[in-house]
């Protein structure tokens, strides 16, 4: 049995539920002769881990009870089964489990959170001979310096959960990358909560209801400006940029906000941008939807990248193209390259949610076996 040691960081809902997936898929990882073996799970404060990395892990009812008590809301503190390890001391443990199971077995850090303050570890996590599997985004959106030093070696590092959730959107460009198919353009809708914005818009509903029926649904931030601010996009639009070799910034980027600054976060609360703010930004989208129906067009949000220019934002794209018949919160991804010319590899469907995340995650997981002993 092949055994890959996994440190898991975050245990948000994504987290959390990744370890579902470990302990549910055993007998299937099993049949393939693969063993994950968790030897380590932490939040923002704290690390859970056996006395003996090398020798032990975190069983499944510890994994459960992992769940358990982050699900309430409590800190990993509250674990008494193993060695707690908290504030500056749960980092330290952690480079110290890096170095020591680095160069010997592989180890792989599991990036679940959603913080930049991972950098650090990740990149000493690099230095010691770990794989990096990433679902937060904001590592590699830092600056070229902590990008270039995460993807040193590029066999060791999984990222797909970055940009498509479950979706094989990183996958399949580093296949044409590799197979050297020069990729010209990427058009993307990656955010599920503003497709189903301009989806649902695109029938004539008014921003402000939609949106706060998206709220209501769950597809969006506790605050929603997260989402119409487009930052979400431009980090997975850098993400796709970086990896097809654009050496760029976020300041780079052109991004367009759905709402203007009088109405962020410095000046509304999220009560007030939702009873009053958002209203005032209906007629202005109605009447683009309008002026791109007379095209035969619908609207979408989107990132564009081509060339060198990488532009986030709303977009005027044909009813009858794979964007256009896009409805509701599933991604998709148009790849245009020299194989793909006039008809681009199109990538749909689910792009979000802790499950789908989770699964793309852990299948990144199972894509490093070959690099364990």
């Amino acid at each position: 049995m092949k055994k890959i040691p996994v440190i898991l960081m975050g245990c948000g809902g994504v987290g959390r539920q990744l370890l579902d997936h470990i302990v549910s898929c055993r007998s299937l990882h099993a049949l393939m002769g693969v063993h994950l073996q968790v030897v380590g799970v932490c939040d923002s404060k704290s690390l859970v881990v056996p006395s003996d990395v090398f020798k032990e892990e975190l069983n499944d009812n510890a994994l459960s009870e992992v769940c358990r008590i982050k699900s309430a809301g409590s800190p990993l503190s509250a674990f008494g089964s193993y060695q707690v390890f908290t504030g500056s001391e749960s980092r330290r443990k952690a480079k110290e489990i890096a170095e020591l199971m680095g160069k010997s077995t592989g180890l792989a850090f599991v990036d679940c959170s959603a913080s930049m303050d991972t950098i650090e570890l990740l990149m000493k996590a690099v230095d010691s001979g770990c794989c990096i599997v990433l679902a937060n985004k904001k590592p590699l959106t830092s600056t070229m310096e902590h990008y270039d030093k995460l993807v040193l070696h590029p066999r060791r590092i999984r990222h797909e959960s970055t940009v498509g959730a479950g979706l094989p959107v990183i996958a399949s460009l580093n296949r044409m990358i590799s197979s050297g198919d020069p990729i010209h353009k990427i058009v993307g809708s990656v955010s599920g909560t503003l497709g189903y914005v301009m989806s649902e818009v695109e029938d004539g509903k008014p921003l402000s209801q939609v949106v706060k029926a998206a709220k209501s649904l769950g597809y969006t931030e506790p605050d929603p400006r997260d989402d119409l601010g487009g930052m979400d996009v431009a980090r997975k639009a850098l993400i796709l940029a970086r990896l097809l070799g654009r050496r760029i910034n976020m300041d780079s980027i052109k991004v367009e906000s759905l709402y203007p600054e009088e109405m962020g976060p410095n000046q509304l609360s999220v009560d007030d941008f939702l009873a009053d703010g958002i209203a005032k930004l209906d007629k202005n989208i109605e009447e683009r939807v309008k002026r791109a129906s007379t095209k035969g067009c619908v609207l979408r949000y989107v990132c564009v990248i081509e060339g060198s220019s990488v532009e986030v934002g709303i977009r005027e794209l044909p009813k009858d193209s794979p964007l256009g018949r896009l409805r509701g919160s599933d991604n998709i991804v148009e790849i245009y390259s020299r194989c793909y010319e006039e008809k681009p590899l199109v990538i749909q469907g689910a792009g979000a949610g802790n499950v789908t995340t989770a699964a793309g995650v852990l299948a990144d997981i199972l894509d490093l076996q070959d690099l364990f002993p």
